[in-house]
Protein backbone atom coordinates (compact mmCIF):
# COMPACT_ATOMS: atom_id res chain seq x y z
CA UNK A 1 0.00 0.00 0.00
CA UNK A 2 2.87 2.32 0.89
CA UNK A 3 4.10 1.47 -3.06
CA UNK A 4 0.94 2.78 -4.22
CA UNK A 5 0.77 5.77 -2.19
CA UNK A 6 4.32 6.37 -3.73
CA UNK A 7 3.28 5.78 -7.52
CA UNK A 8 -0.03 8.05 -6.87
CA UNK A 9 2.56 10.90 -5.96
CA UNK A 10 5.05 10.37 -8.05
CA UNK A 11 3.17 9.22 -11.33
CA UNK A 12 1.84 13.28 -11.92
CA UNK A 13 5.40 14.52 -11.20
CA UNK A 14 6.36 12.34 -13.70
CA UNK A 15 3.72 13.33 -16.44
CA UNK A 16 4.54 17.28 -15.58
CA UNK A 17 8.02 16.96 -16.06
CA UNK A 18 7.87 14.73 -19.29
CA UNK A 19 5.58 17.71 -20.39
CA UNK A 20 7.94 20.10 -19.50
CA UNK A 21 10.29 18.57 -21.62
CA UNK A 22 8.47 18.43 -24.60
CA UNK A 23 7.62 21.78 -24.29
CA UNK A 24 10.92 23.05 -24.18
CA UNK A 25 12.06 20.61 -27.15
CA UNK A 26 9.42 21.76 -29.17
CA UNK A 27 9.43 25.33 -28.51
CA UNK A 28 13.09 25.81 -28.34
CA UNK A 29 14.63 23.45 -30.85
CA UNK A 30 12.06 21.39 -33.22
CA UNK A 31 10.01 24.33 -33.81
CA UNK A 32 12.79 26.66 -34.67
CA UNK A 33 14.59 24.70 -36.86
CA UNK A 34 11.58 23.94 -39.12
CA UNK A 35 10.66 27.88 -39.45
CA UNK A 36 14.51 29.06 -40.69
CA UNK A 37 13.76 26.21 -43.53
CA UNK A 38 12.83 28.36 -46.55
CA UNK A 39 11.46 25.35 -48.25
CA UNK A 40 9.18 24.86 -45.49
CA UNK A 41 7.73 27.76 -44.04
CA UNK A 42 4.10 26.30 -44.18
CA UNK A 43 4.98 23.23 -42.12
CA UNK A 44 6.56 25.30 -39.26
CA UNK A 45 3.38 27.03 -39.14
CA UNK A 46 1.15 23.82 -39.63
CA UNK A 47 3.50 22.26 -36.82
CA UNK A 48 2.99 25.03 -34.79
CA UNK A 49 -0.71 25.00 -34.58
CA UNK A 50 -0.58 21.42 -33.70
CA UNK A 51 1.61 21.88 -31.13
CA UNK A 52 -0.10 24.44 -29.62
CA UNK A 53 -3.99 22.48 -30.00
CA UNK A 54 -2.41 19.62 -28.74
CA UNK A 55 -0.70 21.52 -25.59
CA UNK A 56 -3.99 23.43 -24.48
CA UNK A 57 -6.15 19.83 -25.08
CA UNK A 58 -4.09 17.50 -23.02
CA UNK A 59 -3.07 20.29 -20.02
CA UNK A 60 -6.85 20.78 -20.57
CA UNK A 61 -8.30 18.12 -20.19
CA UNK A 62 -5.80 17.03 -17.16
CA UNK A 63 -7.42 19.93 -14.91
CA UNK A 64 -10.74 18.82 -16.13
CA UNK A 65 -9.89 15.22 -14.63
CA UNK A 66 -8.94 16.16 -11.46
CA UNK A 67 -11.49 19.34 -11.37
CA UNK A 68 -14.56 16.63 -11.71
CA UNK A 69 -13.22 14.08 -9.78
CA UNK A 70 -16.17 12.21 -8.51
CA UNK A 71 -17.43 13.65 -4.64
CA UNK A 72 -16.43 10.94 -2.19
CA UNK A 73 -19.17 8.91 -0.27
CA UNK A 74 -17.33 9.07 3.20
CA UNK A 75 -14.71 6.75 4.48
CA UNK A 76 -16.42 3.47 5.48
CA UNK A 77 -14.01 0.76 7.20
CA UNK A 78 -16.45 -2.10 5.84
CA UNK A 79 -16.59 -0.21 2.66
CA UNK A 80 -14.26 -2.34 0.80
CA UNK A 81 -15.63 -6.11 2.43
CA UNK A 82 -19.05 -4.54 0.76
CA UNK A 83 -20.18 -4.45 -3.00
CA UNK A 84 -19.96 -0.90 -3.22
CA UNK A 85 -16.91 0.69 -4.98
CA UNK A 86 -13.78 1.41 -2.40
CA UNK A 87 -10.61 2.89 -3.50
CA UNK A 88 -7.86 1.96 -1.52
CA UNK A 89 -5.42 4.95 -2.18
CA UNK A 90 -8.22 7.21 -1.66
CA UNK A 91 -9.26 5.29 1.29
CA UNK A 92 -12.52 6.43 0.57
CA UNK A 93 -15.93 4.81 -0.46
CA UNK A 94 -16.53 6.19 -4.33
CA UNK A 95 -19.48 6.71 -6.22
CA UNK A 96 -20.32 5.15 -9.69
CA UNK A 97 -16.27 4.75 -9.83
CA UNK A 98 -14.68 3.27 -12.86
CA UNK A 99 -11.05 3.16 -11.56
CA UNK A 100 -8.03 5.19 -10.03
CA UNK A 101 -5.71 6.88 -12.18
CA UNK A 102 -1.99 7.33 -11.12
CA UNK A 103 -0.53 10.50 -13.53
CA UNK A 104 -3.89 12.54 -12.30
CA UNK A 105 -4.08 10.96 -8.59
CA UNK A 106 -7.84 10.81 -8.27
CA UNK A 107 -10.64 8.23 -9.22
CA UNK A 108 -12.12 8.00 -12.72
CA UNK A 109 -16.13 7.47 -12.60
CA UNK A 110 -18.86 9.33 -14.95
CA UNK A 111 -17.81 13.03 -13.58
CA UNK A 112 -14.95 13.09 -15.48
CA UNK A 113 -14.31 10.48 -17.59
CA UNK A 114 -15.06 12.10 -20.61
CA UNK A 115 -12.30 14.49 -19.95
CA UNK A 116 -9.77 11.02 -18.91
CA UNK A 117 -10.69 9.71 -22.50
CA UNK A 118 -9.90 12.83 -24.33
CA UNK A 119 -6.73 13.23 -22.26
CA UNK A 120 -5.56 10.13 -23.05
CA UNK A 121 -6.41 10.65 -27.32
CA UNK A 122 -4.90 13.76 -26.86
CA UNK A 123 -1.46 12.69 -25.08
CA UNK A 124 -1.45 10.03 -27.71
CA UNK A 125 -1.81 12.22 -30.66
CA UNK A 126 0.74 14.98 -29.15
CA UNK A 127 3.30 12.43 -28.21
CA UNK A 128 3.28 10.86 -32.21
CA UNK A 129 3.66 14.98 -32.99
CA UNK A 130 5.85 15.29 -31.54
CA UNK A 131 7.86 12.00 -33.03
CA UNK A 132 7.34 13.45 -36.10
CA UNK A 133 8.66 16.66 -35.02
CA UNK A 134 12.06 15.24 -33.47
CA UNK A 135 12.31 12.81 -36.32
CA UNK A 136 12.70 15.57 -38.92
CA UNK A 137 15.09 17.56 -36.09
CA UNK A 138 17.02 14.69 -35.73
CA UNK A 139 17.39 13.91 -39.50
CA UNK A 140 18.62 17.72 -40.33
CA UNK A 141 21.30 17.52 -37.14
CA UNK A 142 22.44 13.79 -38.02
CA UNK A 143 22.19 13.91 -41.77
CA UNK A 144 20.60 11.07 -41.82
CA UNK A 145 17.52 9.46 -43.77
CA UNK A 146 14.32 7.41 -41.87
CA UNK A 147 13.00 6.34 -44.71
CA UNK A 148 14.50 2.64 -43.57
CA UNK A 149 12.63 1.72 -40.98
CA UNK A 150 15.71 0.16 -39.56
CA UNK A 151 17.38 3.60 -38.92
CA UNK A 152 14.84 3.63 -35.63
CA UNK A 153 16.46 0.77 -34.33
CA UNK A 154 20.05 1.88 -35.39
CA UNK A 155 19.65 5.59 -33.91
CA UNK A 156 19.66 4.81 -30.25
CA UNK A 157 23.46 2.74 -30.19
CA UNK A 158 24.60 5.26 -32.98
CA UNK A 159 23.86 8.30 -30.92
CA UNK A 160 25.05 6.38 -27.82
CA UNK A 161 28.39 6.40 -29.48
CA UNK A 162 28.37 9.63 -30.74
CA UNK A 163 27.94 11.12 -27.37
CA UNK A 164 30.23 9.25 -25.35
CA UNK A 165 32.68 10.52 -27.99
CA UNK A 166 32.07 13.81 -27.77
CA UNK A 167 30.81 14.34 -31.31
CA UNK A 168 27.13 14.94 -29.87
CA UNK A 169 25.22 17.57 -28.24
CA UNK A 170 23.17 16.77 -24.92
CA UNK A 171 20.43 18.37 -26.57
CA UNK A 172 20.51 16.26 -29.21
CA UNK A 173 20.95 13.14 -27.03
CA UNK A 174 17.83 14.20 -25.38
CA UNK A 175 15.76 14.31 -28.48
CA UNK A 176 17.05 10.73 -29.36
CA UNK A 177 15.49 9.37 -25.91
CA UNK A 178 12.59 11.08 -26.04
CA UNK A 179 11.89 9.79 -29.31
CA UNK A 180 11.54 6.14 -28.00
CA UNK A 181 9.80 7.99 -24.74
CA UNK A 182 7.03 9.54 -26.87
CA UNK A 183 6.67 6.40 -29.03
CA UNK A 184 5.99 4.24 -26.08
CA UNK A 185 3.78 6.97 -24.37
CA UNK A 186 1.90 7.43 -27.58
CA UNK A 187 1.26 3.72 -27.82
CA UNK A 188 -0.03 3.00 -24.51
CA UNK A 189 -2.15 6.07 -24.19
CA UNK A 190 -3.52 5.34 -27.77
CA UNK A 191 -3.79 1.66 -26.30
CA UNK A 192 -5.73 2.88 -23.33
CA UNK A 193 -8.18 5.46 -25.13
CA UNK A 194 -9.40 2.70 -27.58
CA UNK A 195 -9.85 0.21 -24.30
CA UNK A 196 -11.90 2.60 -22.65
CA UNK A 197 -13.98 3.25 -25.85
CA UNK A 198 -14.90 0.02 -26.06
CA UNK A 199 -15.67 -0.55 -22.24
CA UNK A 200 -18.02 2.44 -23.05
CA UNK A 201 -19.78 0.72 -26.36
CA UNK A 202 -20.02 -2.69 -24.85
CA UNK A 203 -21.78 -2.33 -21.17
CA UNK A 204 -23.86 -0.02 -19.24
CA UNK A 205 -21.84 2.77 -17.92
CA UNK A 206 -22.44 3.56 -13.91
CA UNK A 207 -25.51 1.47 -13.18
CA UNK A 208 -25.73 0.64 -9.45
CA UNK A 209 -27.49 -2.40 -10.44
CA UNK A 210 -27.44 -4.57 -14.00
CA UNK A 211 -31.11 -3.83 -16.21
CA UNK A 212 -33.85 -6.41 -15.48
CA UNK A 213 -34.61 -6.87 -19.47
CA UNK A 214 -32.08 -8.69 -21.54
CA UNK A 215 -32.42 -6.10 -24.11
CA UNK A 216 -29.59 -5.53 -26.46
CA UNK A 217 -27.23 -2.82 -25.45
CA UNK A 218 -27.20 0.62 -27.99
CA UNK A 219 -23.36 1.84 -28.12
CA UNK A 220 -24.72 4.83 -29.14
CA UNK A 221 -26.58 5.77 -25.94
CA UNK A 222 -23.39 4.61 -23.90
CA UNK A 223 -21.10 6.82 -25.87
CA UNK A 224 -24.14 9.99 -25.65
CA UNK A 225 -24.26 9.20 -21.59
CA UNK A 226 -20.20 9.81 -21.28
CA UNK A 227 -19.57 12.60 -23.87
CA UNK A 228 -22.55 14.45 -24.37
CA UNK A 229 -24.36 15.53 -27.76
CA UNK A 230 -21.48 18.52 -28.21
CA UNK A 231 -18.53 15.52 -28.91
CA UNK A 232 -17.07 17.63 -31.51
CA UNK A 233 -16.68 20.56 -29.18
CA UNK A 234 -15.05 18.55 -26.41
CA UNK A 235 -12.24 16.77 -28.98
CA UNK A 236 -11.70 20.80 -30.01
CA UNK A 237 -11.23 22.00 -27.21
CA UNK A 238 -11.55 21.24 -23.38
CA UNK A 239 -14.67 21.60 -21.72
CA UNK A 240 -17.54 19.98 -19.63
CA UNK A 241 -21.10 18.55 -20.72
Amino acid sequence: MVLLHFLNLMAPCYFLCLLAVTFSLQLFFFLPGMCKEQSLPLSGLLHGFFFVFFLVNVIGNYFLVIWNSPASGGINADAEMSNKPFCRICTRMMWEQEHHCFFTGTCISRSNLRSFVLFCLHASCSCFHAVVSGVGYISHSFSMSFTNPLTFLRLLPLSVTRFFSGSLLSSEMLAVLMLYLWSGIGLACGAFCCHQLLLICRRPMFHKSPPKDSSPINWMDNMTSVFGKRWLMAILFPSTK
